[in-house]
């Protein structure tokens, strides 16, 4: 068995390896070409936000349903028994706000 190869075998090698590194460096020119990398830059402070905007958005959501809960029946009926101290409560705190705000201006 003979491993010699031809003139013919050889040019074909080399042919084929020249055109997988021509390849290879055009994949590599884009992965470092400076609109490649603001892109992918971007892609993740995007992906990033959409996460953390989707996190708060269930915080958010779990939270307002709780509230709601306590301040409405299972009927859909307010629960007056509830709502009125809550809207005692924020009703001084917007004062204190404004006769604060007030004092400051003077």
């Amino acid at each position: 068995m003979s491993d010699a190869r031809t003139p013919a075998q050889i040019e074909a090698d080399i042919r084929l390896r020249r055109e997988r590194l021509a390849e290879t460096l055009d994949e590599i020119g884009m992965r470092v070409h400076p609109k490649t990398i603001v892109g992918d830059a971007r892609a993740k402070v995007v992906s990033g936000v959409d996460h953390t905007l989707g996190r708060a958005y269930v915080g958010v959501n779990r939270a307002v349903s709780g509230v709601r809960a306590r301040l409405v029946s299972e009927e859909g009926a307010p629960r007056f028994e509830r709502i009125v101290p809550v809207a005692i409560v924020v009703v001084g705190v917007v004062g204190l706000l404004a006769l604060s705000s007030r004092k400051r201006k003077r």
